[in-house]
């Protein structure tokens, strides 16, 4: 492992009196043959923050936070950055994520025990060029298996966080839950309560891609299954999990809701699977107060909001998620005329292809059917149409501006309401997009009307 570390850190390591650890996910993945390129580096000793903040900044290091009460330092040079901290046990109050106490101590293997999983509680000695292991954590490396490192009723017990850390690092790495550990995670479901809803959201972003940090395929779907597994899903999504065991049409769906929309993030690119998680998170809600789906996908976007609100996810995202989850549903049957496409493409010219990647992740969770699906082969050839004739998706593309039409005579009050009408025309086929053809549209069609008002 010595080859995989950094110049400037075994420098640090000779520079200090007392041996300097590797510990956590990166001698992890080092024994499980897993590669990523921004592996976490977290190092330990036991030796106090001061004095190893001290031989760090000795050997050229930043020293950018010392935290005494922790034993917590955080070092970097250029590149290289490192978070230190000095061998320690924890006391806590239960389900908090923060310690209450916290004792440091020169045993190895106290240290390793307030860590979460044993596969995590490996140390590689930099100096000494040999890996520690006082818990056997290297056995459950090899067997690709995650277990506490202590009683699992306690460690989930101590800190409510680990119940999402146990889905992420599963979906990460593939590593298997044994079942102790699943059915301590099941027992303390409830202390993700406790957890901040800033905490819980970063969680369920790296769960939704897990597959991405090791390349394991489907890991974010492991991932959300555990979630579900253990009842933590219950705990932060209600609304989600009141789809479990909800029976839809046979004949178009092999699912109950809940797996349904697991599913339909498993078949999602990344940069839409929180709105593949939540497009029918309206189902539960219609058929309990309606005995039927119908208007799943308006319901559905109401309560994304109070959900993604709820766990403080940026505006930005919470907008594009609800969006997304509002308009799922446009054209299930495939029945709606070339031109009301049109005019749905031009208003969604922006999220237009998250649009289809959710209707193509919708389509293959009905029946675990990866064939392309009927509504985006028919979005995708009227798309191809407009952009072959011209057709502009933005005020930016139109060939005219305001100014064009106040010089026509247009009130200033009605100019960006006709910019929009003549984008439309363009969209319908009306017009086409030359600056000469939509003065002479507005002249004729619209400058009369707006006069009139």
């Amino acid at each position: 492992m010595t080859k995989t570390l950094g110049e400037n850190l075994k420098r640090l390591a000779a520079a200090c009196p007392y041996p300097l650890y590797v510990v956590g996910g990166r001698v992890r993945d080092f024994l499980a043959g897993l590669s990523c390129v921004a592996a976490d580096t977290d190092i330990c000793a036991p030796a106090a923050a001061e004095d190893f903040a001290a031989r760090a900044a000795e050997c050229g290091f930043s020293v950018d936070a010392v935290y005494a009460h922790t034993g917590t330092v955080k070092i970097s040079l250029g590149e290289e950055s490192y978070e230190y901290a000095s061998f320690r046990t924890d006391e806590y109050v239960r389900g908090e994520h923060s310690p209450e106490k916290t004792c440091f101590t020169c045993d190895i293997a106290l240290d390793a025990r307030r860590r979460d999983f044993r596969c995590n509680a490996v140390y590689y000695d930099i100096k000494g060029e040999k890996f520690v292991d006082p818990l056997g954590g290297a056995a459950d490396i090899g067997a690709r298996r995650l277990s506490a490192v202590a009683d699992p009723r306690k460690v989930f017990g101590e800190d409510g966080l680990r119940l999402m850390r146990l889905a992420r690092i599963a979906g990460q790495t593939g590593f298997k839950p044994t079942e102790d550990t699943l059915s301590a995670a099941r027992e303390n479901a409830e202390l993700i309560s406790d957890v901040s809803p800033e905490r819980i959201a970063a969680e369920l972003d790296l769960i939704l891609e897990a597959d991405a940090r090791y390349g394991v395929e489907g890991g974010h779907y492991e991932g959300l299954e555990i979630l579900d597994e253990t009842l933590v899903l219950d705990r932060i999504m209600p609304e989600l999990t009141a789809g479990r065991g909800m029976a839809q049409r046979e004949d178009f769906h092999s699912h109950d809701v809940l797996e349904h929309s697991l599913r339909c993030a498993l078949y999602a690119p990344r940069r839409i699977r929180l709105a593949a998680l939540l497009h029918d998170v309206g189902k539960p809600y219609c058929m309990r107060t309606r005995g039927a789906f119908a208007c799943h996908g308006e319901e559905g976007a109401r309560i994304a909001e109070e959900i993604l609100s709820r766990l403080k996810f940026s505006k930005k995202r919470t907008v594009e998620t609800v969006r997304l989850v509002a308009t799922h549903m446009y054209d299930l049957r495939g029945d709606a005329r070339e031109n009301k496409v049109r005019k749905f493409i031009l208003a969604n010219a922006d999220i237009f292809g998250e649009i289809l990647a959710l209707k193509q992740a919708d389509y293959s969770a009905c029946k675990d059917d990866l064939s392309t699906a009927p509504a985006v082969i028919k979005f995708r050839a009227i798309y191809g149409k407009m952009k072959a004739e011209g057709v502009p998706f933005s005020l930016k593309e139109l060939k005219i501006r305001g100014g064009a039409l106040l010089e026509l005579g247009f009130p200033p009050e009605t100019v960006g309401k006709t910019l929009g009408a003549l984008l439309e025309d363009c969209c319908v086929g009306a017009a086409r997009n030359l600056e000469e053809e939509l003065l002479a549209r507005a002249r004729k069609v619209y400058l009369p009307r707006a006069v009139q008002k």
